[in-house]
């Protein structure tokens, strides 16, 4: 039985939704099923303005202008990330400033995040990575006391929460991503949540490439025009479509997610208390919205090896984010840095298979060649 790390999940409505868009005649972008999605994320989050996106990456850069990042702006964030966090911020010319990992679990440390700011420091980005929030309380509190902004980057953060609160609607702006690895897909897609009244007639100008065409279509002027900088940010209907489908099935997905999830821990917690691996941290205030599971090894090459023995099997387990502080591109620029928790999860995480159709069958299996691997009298350690 071969186990694939990830497999797109279909409700059975996606194509049926796709082909109404399609002889509806409307293809283009903020269409009936764009339309149906924003209201879902403004209804059941409470989110004030929900856009739909291409891309999570596209939001974020939605996020960067909105913010009016320019050259020598700080913006700080975890180097433990995918590149798009920092990118988006980049391309408008910031410095990004780089925070460690926790110790306790990959998300960046909040504490550490008052001694980097400086007063050419313009927002801090927390990335809830595998879903779980940051201690968004400490950020927000730095945010007021320094007069900064946050932009939460909430791509695994879907239907997850932190003090009952939905990650994304905490912030100033917020990010998501309909990634197929996600828990809700549409191939490629995200959405922009503007949770601050004063940014959002802007971010929809942005998102209509600089013009105010959305304010045309709702009646409220009598022609549109050119009024702003921007892009082609927002995505066609099929995708809208596709994702629409996915709504409507959140519920029934976040169960089996989680329910998945707690299979894993509860298989391998035996593993953990004698120490032989660790498992994902839900940190207090947070939820855990079943997005990844993910062990942390003792050293790389026991990783490695672990890969190995589970690829022999069929299974397919990966390692995840390369430190940014470390990329060429980062280094080129700035010089080195050293982030060593950041590099600690770089080197020893590795994240199971996770997806919807996963059975408990293929866990139990996963789980026993995992067992098995660490029961094998060979030397892990180097």
């Amino acid at each position: 039985m071969k186990i694939p790390f990830n497999k797109p999940y279909l409700t059975g409505k996606e194509t049926f939704y796709i082909q109404d868009a399609v002889y509806s005649g409307h293809l283009s972008g903020n269409g009936k099923y764009t339309k149906k999605c924003q209201k879902f994320f403004e209804e059941k989050y409470g989110f004030k303005k929900a856009l739909l996106t291409t891309s999570c990456t596209d939001a974020l850069e939605m996020c960067a202008m909105l913010l009016d990042i320019k050259e020598g702006d700080e913006v700080i964030m975890p180097s433990y990330t995918f590149v798009s966090t920092a990118l988006a911020f980049v391309r408008q010319g910031a410095k990004i400033v780089f925070v460690d990992s926790c110790k306790s679990q990959p998300n960046m440390d909040a504490d550490a995040i008052e001694a980097l700011i400086t007063s050419k420091t313009k927002a801090i980005v927390p990335v809830h990575y595998a879903g779980v929030s940051v201690d968004m309380d400490k950020i927000m509190q730095l945010a007021n006391k320094y007069n900064l902004y946050v932009v939460e980057d909430a791509a695994q953060g879907i239907d997850s929460y932190y003090k009952n609160k939905p990650l994304g609607g905490i912030g100033h702006l917020g990010t998501f991503s309909f990634h197929e690895t996600k828990n809700v897909i549409a191939g490629e897609g995200g959405l922009l949540i503007i949770n601050d009244d004063k940014f959002v007639e802007r971010a929809e100008i942005l998102w209509e490439k600089g013009t105010n065409r959305a304010s045309f279509f709702r009646g409220e002027i009598n022609k549109y025009g050119w009024v702003d900088t921007g892009s082609s940010f927002l995505p066609s209907e099929l995708t809208a479509a596709f994702l629409f489908a996915q709504l409507e099935n959140i519920e029934a997905i976040q169960r089996k997610r989680i329910s998945n999830w707690h299979q894993y821990y509860n298989g391998l917690k035996g593993l953990e208390q004698d120490h032989k691996l660790r498992l994902p941290v839900v940190t207090e205030n947070a939820t855990n919205n079943g997005h990844m599971f993910y062990i942390v090894c003792n050293s790389e090459n026991e990783r490695a090896q672990l890969i190995e023995h589970l690829k022999e099997e069929q299974i397919y387990a990966v390692f995840h984010y390369l430190s940014l502080h470390n990329s060429p591109y980062y280094q080129s620029i700035h010089g080195q840095r050293e982030l060593p928790l950041s590099d600690y999860y770089s080197n020893h995480l590795l994240r199971l298979p996770m997806y919807y159709e996963l059975s408990e069958d293929a866990i139990l299996k996963i789980v026993d060649r995992i067992k098995e691997f660490y029961d094998k009298p060979i030397s892990i350690n180097g």
